[in-house]
């Protein structure tokens, strides 16, 4: 093969191509994610604890809030690992926005464990339970879109559970419920973020 054949084989994929390749990512990381949505409703069905409304029991929200802080302890690992890993790409604005949504999620966490423990339960907070509990999956992407598109996955993931979990309380416990509302707000507002990062 000649030197023109070698530039075309080996140099730099075509726009087309790298865009087809990262919409098999996000295809692939939207199979995932609802994959993990079909398996936390699942679970959540056979624990007897889809819709709570007035008869929700306190040990049954803590439990819910023991998942909700599972899942945000999670995105706060999955969040500081691509902060490192865009420093190595050298994206800044990337870098600095991931760094924002890392301190944010902390204070998710915060309050939903100060909320567990006002209602008289104990934060989980052991690797092993964690992961058992959070129905947020790693994602370990490797290129900038794809860290980007596992972040947006996993925020849209959050904004579901949030919703379906506020939808669960219903008004028996408004405390509660002004909390997750804070925070679904805000986990919102991280996924628009991210979709902004995406579109360039």
């Amino acid at each position: 093969m000649d030197a023109s054949g070698a530039g075309k084989r080996f140099g730099p994929s075509p726009k087309w191509l790298c865009q087809a390749r990262l919409h098999t990512t996000i295809k692939s990381a939207i199979g995932k994610h609802n994959a993990g949505i079909v398996r936390y409703k699942t679970q959540e069905i056979e624990g007897g604890a889809v819709t709570l409304g007035d008869n929700a029991s306190t040990e049954t929200v803590i439990r819910l809030l023991n998942r909700a802080l599972a899942s945000e302890i999670i995105c706060i690992l999955r969040y500081k690992r691509h902060y490192f890993m865009s420093a190595r790409i050298s994206s800044h604005h990337v870098k600095a926005k991931l760094l924002q949504h890392v301190t944010e999620e902390r204070a998710h966490a915060d309050q939903l464990a100060e909320r567990i423990v006002q209602l008289g339960g104990e934060p989980v907070l052991l690797l092993e339970q964690l992961l058992n509990r959070g129905h947020v999956e790693q994602d370990e992407g490797d290129s900038l879109e794809e860290m980007i598109t596992a972040d947006l996955i996993a925020e849209r993931a959050a904004v579901e559970s949030y919703r379906d979990l506020i939808a669960s309380i219903g008004p028996a416990d408004p405390t509660t419920r002004q909390v997750l509302e804070q925070i679904v707000a805000q986990e919102a507002k991280h996924a628009e973020n991210l979709a902004s990062l995406l579109r360039g």
